[in-house]
């Protein structure tokens, strides 16, 4: 038996040490469990996702509410992260990025008490119905991404309100209306991704976007001219919309890197501007109206072009003989216009030395094939076919019927009073 005094003894020095070994745990849970609201917002975001449509290795299935969000280790809450304040505060959670696997559900409006959120991806899923305005609380986001999803409704009168957004991805939803002009007021922006929906009507002014890197708005309704665009733009992609007008406006937008205006209404001239921007590597203007291709007599090695496309226009004239200046451009295609005359002897010389692709089929071309074109070209693609040209069929690209000369004529004289320092 153990003599009362040692007990006592035991007692009194270990109390003190016991006491603050609970305090310093109390304190730790006390000062790191997530904020109330933000679990609900949580509990509420699962509750609206049809249960049968979340997968077994899903993050959605280690979203286990017996435990804390911000407390538990890597293989709980996956697609969570989160703020741990030094102080009183509680945690917030700052991160909410879900996998995809094709989550069916809608958005819940408690979405919008998650007001420390910094990126917000629920991309690649099937979440429907309209975006609750109760994003609108979200003022610290800097990324939101919610494409891949069924989404309806217009984007928010309110957007601008989300002054740190850097980032906006709703591409492949089914939002519809206008763009806002409200949305130039997001002096961050750097993306603006809005393509594969139904928005329709004119594109608002979006030059004062400074920061404006990428703006997709391809895959629309989308009418009108071109708009005022921010200077900084490198990539722009328009596609599939119905614009209309001149695109000479772009001649200001140095920073260009990649442009696709296919499948528009645009008309009149690919003008020697815009295939002599600086940084200009790829121009797709397929499927639209112009009329005229302009190429500079002096900008060789200082472009960067690689990829020109110009099919289904309505070119005309002679073929633009200062392409074979252009010392990067590998790909090319030209098929389906109207022009006329003689294939260029540079033609032939930059076949492999770097042309890899040439499209000259259906137009109305006429003459022989330069010889170049029977040698060295078994790994060129393209085709030389519909046209009026003497050419064998031992020469690949000479594969398909020609029309008959006859049918050449008439454009050859319609076209000869065409000036030849344009092409």
């Amino acid at each position: 038996m153990i003599p009362h005094t040692n007990m006592h003894s035991l007692d009194s020095s270990s109390s003190p040490i016991i006491f603050a070994l609970l305090l310093s745990l109390f304190l730790a849970l006390s000062h790191s469990l997530t904020l109330q609201s933000d679990i609900e917002a949580l509990q509420s975001l699962k509750l609206s996702v049809d249960p049968n449509m979340i997968p077994p290795s899903s993050y959605l299935t280690t979203w286990d509410f017996s435990a804390d969000p911000c407390e538990t280790s890597g293989s709980k809450f996956l697609g969570i992260l989160c703020s741990f304040p030094s102080g009183n505060s509680t945690s917030r959670i700052t991160t909410l990025e879900l996998d995809s696997v094709g989550y069916d559900g809608f958005l819940p409006p408690r979405i919008g008490t998650l007001t420390a959120l910094t990126s917000l991806d629920l991309s690649g899923n099937r979440f429907r119905g309209p975006v609750p305005d109760s994003i609108k609380n979200l003022n610290r986001l800097t990324r939101i991404s919610l494409s891949g999803n069924f989404f309806t409704g217009g984007i928010w009168t309110w957007i601008y309100r989300l002054k740190k957004l850097e980032r906006i991805n709703l591409s492949g939803n089914q939002l519809s209306g206008r763009i806002p002009a409200r949305i130039s007021k997001l002096a961050r922006l750097t993306h603006l991704s809005l393509s594969n929906n139904e928005f329709s009507q004119r594109i608002p002014n979006l030059y004062a976007l400074e920061n404006l890197q990428i703006l997709e708005l391809d895959s629309n309704m989308l009418t009108g001219s071109l708009p005022n665009l921010p200077s900084r733009l490198a990539t722009l992609s328009l596609s599939h919309n119905k614009l209309t007008g001149h695109i000479t406006s772009l001649v200001n937008l140095e920073h260009l890197v990649s442009v696709d205006l296919s499948d528009n209404l645009f008309s009149g001239p690919v003008n020697r501007g815009v295939l002599a921007l600086p940084r200009l590597t790829h121009l797709n203007v397929s499927f639209n109206h112009f009329t005229k291709m302009e190429v500079n007599n002096y900008f060789g090695s200082g472009s960067r072009l690689q990829t020109l496309a110009a099919q289904r226009n309505r070119l005309q004239g002679h073929l633009p003989v200062k392409l074979v200046n252009l010392e990067r451009l590998t790909v090319i295609n030209l098929a389906n216009n109207q022009f006329t005359g003689a294939i260029p002897m540079g033609y032939g010389q930059r076949l492999g030395r770097p042309w890899r692709t040439l499209f000259l089929d259906h137009n109305y071309l006429s003459g022989r094939v330069p010889s170049e074109f029977g040698s060295a070209v078994a790994k060129i693609r393209g085709s030389l076919a519909n046209n009026c040209l003497r050419c064998p069929l031992r020469i690949p690209l000479c594969k398909g019927r020609q029309r008959p000369a006859s049918a050449c004529h008439g454009y050859t004289q319609n076209t000869t009073n065409y000036p030849k320092e344009n092409y």
